[in-house]
C-alpha cells in the first residue's frame, strides 16, 4: 500500500521510531504498538482510500481481528483532499470523524514579537523528562479516563528512547526549573521533519512560549536532520493553527481519522 498523504507518512514514521510494527495488507496497514496497547493512534488500521458503500462492516471486522482486546475503534484513511467518501455507515455505529489540517514550510520559522523570558532548550535529564510527562498530564489528563497516565508514561519513554538514538529531540520552555511548554521534532525521512505534541501549561498560554519552541526546534531540524520540509498537524478550529500560520506554515492537505472510544 502506497501512502500518499505526508500527514500519514510522517505519522507512520513517528510510530516506527516509537517502536511500532507496521504490517501491510492489500488495501490497509495494521499499525501495532505492542509496548503501549492502550495507545489508540499507536494501534489502528489505515486504509488506502475513503470508504465506499458497504465497506463499514468489513473495516470494523478487520479492526476486531487485528486488535481483539481493544476497547475502542480507531480507523484512518488516506485522503489528502479531505474527501470522506461514503461515511454514513461508520457514523451510524458511533464513529466520530476528526479532520486535521496538515501544514508545511520549507523556510526558517520567524516570530512576530520578541521572545518571552524563558530558557528554550532540549529535554535531556531524568528530571527534565519527568517534567515533560507532568506537562502532558496537566494538559490532557482531565479529559481522559483511567489508565491515561500509564499510556503517557509509556509513550514518553518510547519518545525518549527515539531521541537518545538520534532520531529526534524534545524541547522545553523552562522558567525557575519548571517546564511550562514542550514539543518534539523528529526526522521523518525524505527530507521531512515532523513536530509532535505542542503543549503549553494552561497557566502559561498566550505568552509566546510555544512559538519560540517551534523556532528552536525548527532550527535543530534544519541543521541536524538537513530537513527541507517541516510538517505539523493542527485542529482547524483551534487557535493554535493561526500561530502556526503566523510563523510561516501553510495549509497543504487534510488528515482524516475516525474513532470510537468505547466498543
Amino acid at each position: 500500500m502506497r501512502v500518499r498523504s505526508i500527514g500519514w507518512q510522517t505519522d507512520l514514521r513517528l510510530r516506527q521510531l516509537e517502536g511500532a510494527e507496521i504490517i501491510e495488507r492489500d488495501d490497509h496497514l495494521i499499525v501495532r504498538s505492542a509496548q503501549n496497547p492502550t495507545y489508540r493512534w499507536g494501534n489502528f488500521l489505515l486504509f488506502d482510500s475513503p470508504p465506499r458503500k458497504g465497506h463499514a462492516e468489513r473495516w470494523l471486522k478487520q479492526f476486531e481481528l487485528s486488535f481483539p482486546q481493544a476497547e475502542y475503534l480507531a480507523l484512518g484513511f488516506d485522503s489528502p483532499s479531505g474527501a470522506l467518501g461514503e461515511i454514513a455507515e461508520l457514523r451510524a455505529v458511533g464513529m466520530q470523524v476528526e479532520i486535521q489540517t496538515v501544514m508545511t514550510t520549507s523556510g526558517r520559522l520567524r516570530a512576530s514579537r520578541e521572545p518571552p523570558e524563558a530558557v528554550f532548550r532540549e529535554v535531556r535529564s531524568d528530571e527534565d523528562w519527568r517534567l515533560a510527562i507532568e506537562l502532558r498530564l496537566a494538559n490532557d489528563a482531565p479529559q481522559e479516563g483511567p489508565g491515561f497516565a500509564d499510556f503517557v508514561e509509556r509513550q514518553m519513554q518510547a519518545i525518549r528512547d527515539a531521541c537518545e538514538q538520534g532520531h529526534g529531540a524534545w524541547f522545553g520552555a523552562f522558567r525557575d526549573d519548571q517546564l511550562q511548554a514542550g514539543l518534539g521534532i523528529f526526522n521523518a525521512g525524505a527530507g521531512m521533519a515532523r513536530f509532535q505534541s505542542v503543549d503549553t501549561h494552561p497557566a502559561h498560554r498566550r505568552q509566546g512560549l510555544a512559538s519560540n519552541l517551534l523556532i528552536a526546534a525548527s532550527q535543530y531540524a534544519l541543521t541536524q536532520f538537513a530537513a527541507s520540509t517541516l510538517v505539523i498537524a493542527a485542529d482547524p478550529d483551534y487557535l493554535a493553527i493561526e500561530i502556526y500560520r503566523s510563523l510561516g506554515f501553510r495549509d497543504r492537505e487534510h488528515h482524516v481519522q475516525l474513532e470510537r472510544i468505547t466498543v
